[in-house]
């Protein structure tokens, strides 16, 4: 899932482990027709680096973005940035600042029950959800 350096140089951090997370995160690459982002694996040795500053214990709970100057959102308070890269998307990165705390809520809910989710998709679901 690795792929060389986005020309942007934004960095998308996903749990390899996760059918869920691997599935969004390649519907996400496919949106990227400009390929602005590029997927590293949290488990990885340059997902951890990245991560060096956001506690061991709850990496696996969230995906994260990483700017190119290294800056690090994580959850819910990465879509509204993700959605800017994107083409078409500005209009959700809109929504997503006027409703930070809905779209904290909307996140934790799906991250709390991608099992679920990855079910219904039709993805391996074996990844422990971490609460």
């Amino acid at each position: 899932m690795s792929a060389p350096d986005a020309p942007g140089g934004w960095r998308i951090l996903y749990d390899d482990d996760c059918g869920f997370c691997k599935w969004s995160l390649n519907k996400v690459l496919a949106w990227d027709r400009r390929r602005r982002l590029s997927p590293a694996a949290i488990q990885s040795e340059e997902g951890q680096a990245m991560l060096a500053g956001v506690q061991e214990e709850v990496r696996l709970d969230n995906w994260h973005l990483v700017s190119p100057s290294g800056e690090v959102n994580s959850a819910g308070t990465a879509a509204a940035p993700l959605a800017d890269l994107l083409p078409g998307a500005r209009p959700l990165a809109w929504l997503f600042r006027r409703f930070p705390k809905t779209t904290n809520r909307g996140y934790r809910y799906v991250a709390d029950h991608r099992d679920r989710f990855a079910r219904l998709v039709g993805v391996d679901a074996s990844c422990q959800v971490r609460r």
